[in-house]
């Protein structure tokens, strides 16, 4: 992803590659846009839902949408990041390090980043549920 990142010079072509991205994020389902996967704290409607692997229940997928094409994009590029990842890899992600590596932390809008650590925390709190629910499952 740093590469893709890397080979697109200018904010300009990076804004274009993440509403791409938002535009390919798969349509949520309905039933999943509820308050409890509601990002709160974001100006834009984004919703996250987290939930394991049908094959490898040791990995944790996540679907998502949002009512803006940017927060939308930059929600497909987190999906991308931490699905198919462990609860540790999921619950260790650094934002602001991921964020510095594609420079797209110097230009998104401070309301914007606090979207972003919004939907990341979000992300981790369901990641802890599924664990919680699996260990007293278990």
């Amino acid at each position: 992803m740093v590469d893709i990142f890397d080979l697109l010079g200018d904010w300009e072509q990076r804004y274009t590659y993440l509403v791409e991205l938002g535009e390919g994020l798969p349509q949520l389902p309905e039933i999943h846009r509820t308050e409890e996967n509601r990002v709160k704290g974001c100006m834009s409607q984004v919703w996250v839902k987290a939930y394991r692997d049908p094959t490898d229940p040791a990995l944790i997928r996540f679907h998502g949408d949002c009512d803006t094409s940017i927060i939308k994009g930059v929600l497909a590029l987190l999906i991308q990041l931490v699905s198919d990842r462990t609860s540790a890899a999921v619950e260790s992600l650094d934002v602001d390090e991921f964020f510095g590596k594609l420079g797209l932390d110097e230009n998104l809008s401070p309301n914007r980043h606090f979207g972003v650590y919004a939907i990341v925390e979000l992300m981790k709190q369901q990641v802890r549920t599924l664990d919680a629910a699996a260990l007293n499952a278990g």
